[in-house]
């Protein structure tokens, strides 16, 4: 490690030992470190005034975006489960996400559309948009996230079918590497009856065409 008067050296955590997923490999001090070594590598004066707290505030930052790994999702439910005659398409639409890439842990970001046909069930409206939330909140790569949601509603609701349908931006691909400021990436996750039943699909995305205010009376 490079060292001189102005870097703080530090003990570089033990990354040999197998770790699980989302398990936490260093304490905040680490990561603190970690940011400064960083800024040092890039040719910045980590002590100087505009970089002083920066380590701190990246330890934060990450603690925030990255917080998916530590949300357990029966505290998220919390019972929120309730018994329904209902037997149409529940949709819940336009629910922003932000998330990180990956492979360059730059953000990707947009709206999911998650739809379920109860089977019995209902789940709180609030609820979806925590799911939502959970998986963009690690690191991620769009495809799976989606199925993630999708396969989530599946699981806690037993429903008779469950629809997802993601469309995000990609810093990566906007800021860097092809630099296309305009493309989007779309993902979809159709199980149960939405997969199974062309017209069900066909209703969901009608669904997603239809005016986002209601007509005034």
């Amino acid at each position: 490690m490079k060292t001189d008067s102005t870097f703080v050296d530090y003990k570089t955590p033990d990354l040999s030992a197998p770790i699980r997923v989302g398990q936490s490999v260093s304490t905040t001090a680490d990561m603190e470190a970690l940011v400064r070594e960083m800024l040092y590598t890039l040719g910045e004066d980590p002590q100087r005034e505009g970089l002083l707290k920066t380590p701190e505030r990246v330890a934060r930052m990450y603690g925030e975006l990255l917080a998916g790994y530590r949300t357990d999702l029966d505290t998220l439910i919390n019972g929120a489960l309730f018994e329904s005659e209902y037997q149409d398409m529940v949709v819940v639409r336009d629910i922003q996400f932000y998330s990180l890439c990956e492979h360059h842990l730059l953000p990707f970001f947009g709206r999911a559309q998650v739809a379920y046909i109860p089977d019995g069930k209902i789940i709180g409206l609030s609820k979806i948009p925590r799911i939502v939330e959970m998986y963009a909140r690690r690191l991620q790569v769009q495809e799976r996230m989606t199925h993630q949601i999708a396969e989530t509603l599946q699981e806690v609701l037993a429903p008779r079918g469950a629809a997802v349908l993601v469309e995000g931006t990609h810093l990566c691909s906007v800021m860097r590497g092809v630099k296309q400021e305009n493309a989007h990436m779309v993902t979809s996750a159709m199980l149960g009856t939405f997969r199974d039943n062309e017209s069900m699909r066909a209703d969901f995305f009608n669904q997603l065409r239809l005016p986002t205010q209601p007509p005034a009376a």
